[in-house]
């Protein structure tokens, strides 16, 4: 009898995954100078779709060139050429796989040396400890501001049909921009989009249905959405399930359950309350409580290593299990347990006593072998924490002054 990872499943706008494995979403930062899919990239995605994989969701693509989370970010808008789109979606498809792409906008997140849109509902800054300066202040939008946020979804949605995508995933999780709206702590409006949970959450229902109005029925539209901030006061389950409820009936095929924000990175197994996460799975309890209440197929995401794992998720009324870091340390590793179930994943962990530091080791670990994998090369099992860090901040500075070059007369 097959594990139930490896059985089919058809989604609500009728696509069918050939199995429940999903390449959930990195941070990868490797386009090229005009913030398009690399060659790198597109090799990377080939090598995602060959490991076995039902579900590619790609890294942040962001909706605007002057809002991202990161100077080698992917841009997607009006304008934009297809071909590279084009090349990236061919090489994730392969081996009968699908691939959704993830857009987003990056809010208060953005990097103060980014420069460009630092957009937020109310001024609140990031509260990153000593770390807090190294991000912009944000301005609350304007509402011209928040209907130009709205198109953009849109048309990015539109474009990445266009270019042979299978869906979309909206990202409304990790403390960006439809989180921040969704969140008490940081949308203090008193307006339509502030105040209730049902104005806070006015923002993400307008832009399903916006995407919805402009991508064919059989387009998969996603959502993800934290479980919880994991912040005293701060959006949790009981949100969780209210938002998801509204949803209900807007055409979303997935909602994918993740968790955390810069400021609380529970998507790495750390909350900034007393709540102590699974050490795999992290969101599995949320998750179950959410499929429960909601007829939309529910995904979870975080920590995922093993098949073992895997079946349990799937056993908890969880349609799809979501997989980031054990996929770029064994990118094929869904083919792998077909021929060795018992294999572990290797998810990277970081603990030292500066936890944003951590947090930026880690994903510099991440990135260092995706940029291994994108050039063909393996990966390495065990990087080494502070000098991926290292050559990782060295990254950074290059492309951001690539990035400001380019946008001189915009950032500033």
């Amino acid at each position: 009898m097959p594990h139930s990872a490896f059985v089919p499943f058809e989604l609500p706008c009728g696509l069918t995954l050939k199995n429940r494995l999903v390449k959930a979403a990195m941070e990868e930062n490797m386009a090229s100078a005009e913030q398009l899919p690399s060659d790198e990239l597109i090799h990377l995605y080939r090598t995602w779709s060959d490991g076995g994989v039902g579900l590619i969701i790609t890294g942040n693509v962001m909706i605007d060139h002057l809002a991202m989370t990161g100077p080698g970010g992917v841009v997607l808008e009006q304008g934009t050429n297809l071909e590279h789109f084009k090349r990236l979606a061919t090489a994730a498809k392969r081996n009968n796989t699908k691939v959704w792409m993830q857009i987003n906008h990056p809010g208060r997140q953005v990097f103060k040396r980014m420069g460009g849109k630092v957009l937020s509902p109310s001024d609140v800054a990031l509260n990153m400890g000593k770390h807090s300066k190294l991000f912009g202040q944000p301005i609350p939008m304007t509402e011209e501001q928040i209907e130009d946020v709205i198109r953009r979804f849109a048309t990015t949605a539109q474009l990445a049909e266009k270019a042979g995508f299978d869906g979309v995933e909206i990202h409304a999780a990790h403390g960006y921009l439809l989180a921040q709206f969704l969140s008490p702590l940081v949308n203090h409006r008193d307006d339509q989009w502030g105040g209730s949970l049902e104005n806070r959450a006015r923002l993400l229902l307008q832009v399903i249905q916006s995407i919805r109005a402009v991508v064919s029925p059989t387009f998969a539209v996603a959502v993800k959405l934290n479980s919880a901030d994991f912040q005293r006061g701060g959006f949790d389950i009981d949100d969780a399930e209210q938002v998801a409820a509204m949803m209900s009936g807007l055409g979303v095929d997935v909602v994918e359950l993740s968790g955390g924000s810069y400021e609380a990175p529970a998507m790495q197994g750390r909350s900034a309350d007393s709540r102590t996460l699974a050490r795999e799975a992290y969101f599995l309890e949320f998750a179950q409580r959410i499929a429960k209440s909601t007829d939309i197929p529910v995904m979870t995401t975080g920590g995922i290593s093993r098949l073992k794992t895997v079946e349990q998720v799937l056993h908890s009324d969880i349609a799809l299990v979501g997989m980031a870091s054990a996929l770029a340390f064994t990118p094929d590793l869904p083919a792998k347990w077909q021929q060795e179930p018992a294999m572990k994943g290797i998810i990277p962990r970081v603990s030292w006593r500066d936890k944003t530091l951590s947090g930026l080791a880690v994903m510099a670990m991440i990135k260092r072998n995706l940029r291994l994998l994108g050039s063909g090369q393996p990966p390495l099992k065990h990087p080494s924490p502070i000098w991926s860090l290292l050559l990782d901040q060295i990254r950074t500075s290059k492309l951001t002054k690539r990035y400001r070059t380019r946008y001189s007369e915009e950032v500033d």
